[in-house]
């Protein structure tokens, strides 16, 4: 099916919002809100939302008149109330648990108040290694994020698997030097990118080598 499938690796790296849980309803409700009231083209807005930074969100729109960090923060509150519709996709509690947990990372542009919100309302297991927007100095799509969690894992992104569903987290992954497996759950238009893609986690299981070493196996209803 995949590559990936005949390929072991050191870790697995994992996105949080639309990879791992779904959020999407919630952050669109949200940022349109914060849109309206701000005078910010709401169509616009939506396109740049997913897998960034809040803070980097708000800087894109060129808004001297804002305050970065101040709005970044409104809306991370509202964020870290408003969970209804935010779930986990389907399998993913179980096939995180089923993992070493020496050998997965959370690499999210969510702060980490959120994560551990999100974390809690889903079931979604807490990693041990998490890299979140106060961790980096530059959000996806630079690859700060994924090449630090590899490295407090103790190893090299290239030989990591990124689990992503937004295209500024894919080209994080792409260029920490990582493979791309795109998580399509929350997303109904193409990725645009020839990575691997499946649509949840149900059928998807962790086979672990003699030497540590992690890969994926897939039954039919994966495929």
């Amino acid at each position: 099916m995949f590559d990936m499938v005949r390929k072991s690796y050191s870790a697995f790296l994992f996105d949080m919002d639309g990879t791992l849980i779904t959020s999407t309803a919630v952050a669109e409700r949200i940022y349109g809100r914060w849109a309206e009231k701000n005078g910010v083209d709401v169509a616009y807005l939506m396109s740049i939302i997913h897998g960034v930074r809040t803070i980097d969100v708000i800087r894109r729109l060129n808004r001297p008149d804002l305050d970065a960090e101040a709005e970044a923060e409104s809306i991370s509150r509202a964020e870290r109330v408003e969970l209804d519709g935010v779930l986990a996709i389907a399998g993913a509690r179980e096939f995180l648990a089923s993992l070493p947990p020496d050998r997965w990372a959370l690499v999210t542009s969510a702060d980490p108040e959120l994560v551990r919100v999100r974390l809690a309302a889903t079931g979604i297991p807490h990693p041990r290694v998490m890299v979140t927007a106060d961790d980096v100095t530059a959000g996806k799509p630079d690859p700060q994020g994924y090449k630090l969690a590899a490295q407090r894992l103790g190893f090299d992104a290239a030989d990591c698997l990124v689990f992503e569903d937004a295209p500024a987290g894919i080209e994080a992954g792409e260029r920490a030097g990582a493979d791309v497996l795109v998580i399509t759950a929350t997303h109904t238009a193409p990725h645009g990118t020839a990575h691997a893609s499946i649509a949840d986690y149900l059928g998807v299981v962790s086979n672990r080598g003699a030497d540590g070493s992690i890969a994926l196996v897939f039954n039919a209803a994966a495929e």
